[in-house]
């Protein structure tokens, strides 16, 4: 990696439950157009096997050791789910500069998102969950049809183990955060978002569902970028 590289703003995607990384195709080469580097992770709670049995923990391991490979201060962009693996990661990472969440679980220590979903999602050790029996209008629905349809596709099955394990540290504490809240969220409720939203420094709004990343790419790399200060929105 040159000098010129190493000086560019590096970002951490951090995908939600039941997605991979394959969701950031449309944002990340609109983050690299406007000067960023871009890093993603498989989550490994998000496979699917229906066996599979890794938590919340195992998810924040491999942020962790994502995170330890970038050079240079690190915006980490969590999505959804994401928050609680990014929050829990980002502690005991010294090149974390600024969390971003993204109609996302910005929890307490303590918090885990069965005890948050007011009994919508189970607990236990055990088992792994489909998606949303309608996932193009709960995750996509301001997405282009083929993009939804093709999404909704290749969404697989996420660990119940991961919807229970609680956050061990609240990093946003000590780390600047800001919010991004989805005005037309079917998945995370517009009123649950702005509660999580106080947490953070500042937040901003997009008029858009659960996935800005596929329904309007451009307006949300150039959010992220103005956030960080490198451009005006």
């Amino acid at each position: 990696m040159t000098s010129a590289e190493t000086n560019q703003p590096a970002i951490l995607l951090v995908h939600g439950a039941w997605h991979g990384a394959w969701c950031w195709e449309k944002l990340a080469p609109e983050l690299t157009a406007l000067g960023w580097r871009v890093a993603t992770v498989d989550l490994p709670s998000a496979s699917a096997d229906p066996e599979n049995a890794a938590g919340m923990y195992d998810d924040a391991r491999v942020v962790h050791e994502r995170l330890a490979g970038i050079d240079g201060p690190v915006t980490v962009l969590a999505h959804s789910y994401g928050g609680l693996p990014a929050t829990e990661a980002a502690a005991g990472a010294a090149n974390v500069s600024r969390l971003l969440y993204l109609s996302a679980f910005q929890l307490d220590e303590g918090d885990s998102l069965a005890g948050q979903s007011g009994g919508q999602l189970p607990s236990g050790g055990t088992g792994t969950l489909p998606a949303n029996e309608d996932p193009v209008n709960y995750f996509y629905a301001d997405v282009a049809p083929e993009d939804a349809e093709r999404a909704a596709a290749r969404l697989v099955r996420q660990t119940v183990k991961s919807f229970s394990e609680p956050l061990t540290v609240a990093t946003w504490k000590a780390v600047p955060s800001s919010y991004i809240l989805c005005e037309q969220d079917q998945a995370l409720p517009l009123a649950f978002q702005e509660a999580m939203a106080v947490r953070s420094e500042r937040s901003y709004r997009l008029p858009t569902s659960h996935s800005p990343f596929l329904s309007a790419p451009a307006r949300l790399a150039r959010l992220i970028t103005a956030d960080a200060g490198l451009q005006q929105s």
